[in-house]
């Protein structure tokens, strides 16, 4: 029985790629540099590397942005003074900020769930300022809590963070379903957790082996529906 589900942010509800390559496509530039699919892998990784360091708390949000950047400047041959990256990292934040977009399916989806009286929440690794900034921005405010590792003290893919979210949301970890694109932050610690997770495997990259799996949020209402 499903009482409520819990979706991830980013590249679930909002195509944060997608919001990415448009920003690098539109920064790049001001660094002398110019998109190739190669640079945005490199920004990926550095993005993933740091990212990671963050949500093991072992360095700021702001010092693994610096991070990112230390990385990635030398890797294109752009020449940077250690007092401007918090600057540098600006120019890009600004674009990326206005490629923010909610994948078509995402409102449809939160609007059917509504409809049937199932409460949902976001977990994400995010910060609270930027991942609530970024749901007004993309008009999928006002459908229930957000959960980050500022206020859980802890991030995904650590099965406490879901165990706390629930906690705080009042709901049974076996009664919520959780939902994410990525296998081995959304699905398998959610498990570990007691909840039950859906796989959002929009571009069909596996594990094809997984028996719950969507590539679209379009097909959530039939999937529930069949499991009630």
């Amino acid at each position: 029985m499903i009482g409520a589900v819990l979706f991830d942010l980013d590249d679930t509800l909002v195509d944060q790629r997608g919001a990415m390559t448009d920003a690098l496509r539109a920064w790049l530039p001001s660094l002398g540099a110019d998109f190739s699919p190669e640079l945005a892998a490199l920004w990926e990784a550095a993005q993933e590397r740091h990212l990671k360091a963050w949500r093991e708390r072992r360095v700021t949000f702001r010092e693994q942005r610096r991070r990112r950047l230390r990385d990635f400047l030398p890797a294109i041959g752009a020449p940077y003074a250690e007092g401007d990256l918090d600057d540098v990292f600006e120019g890009y934040l600004r674009a990326y900020e206005s490629s923010w977009r909610a994948f078509p399916d995402a409102q449809p989806a939160l609007t059917a769930l509504a409809d049937a009286g199932i409460p949902v929440a976001v977990l994400t690794n995010g910060t609270i300022e930027q991942q609530t900034d970024k749901l007004r921005r993309t008009g999928l405010t006002g459908h229930g809590p957000l959960f980050t590792p500022e206020d859980l003290g802890v991030a995904k893919p650590d099965p406490a963070a879901f165990g706390l979210a629930c906690e705080r949301w009042g709901h049974p970890p076996a009664t919520v379903l959780s939902i994410g694109d990525r296998h081995d932050l959304d699905v398998r610690p959610a498990r570990a957790a007691g909840l039950q997770a859906l796989h959002l495997d929009r571009a069909n990259r596996g594990p094809h082996d997984e028996p719950h799996r969507l590539t679209d949020l379009g097909q959530l209402p039939a999937l529930l529906t069949s499991a009630a």
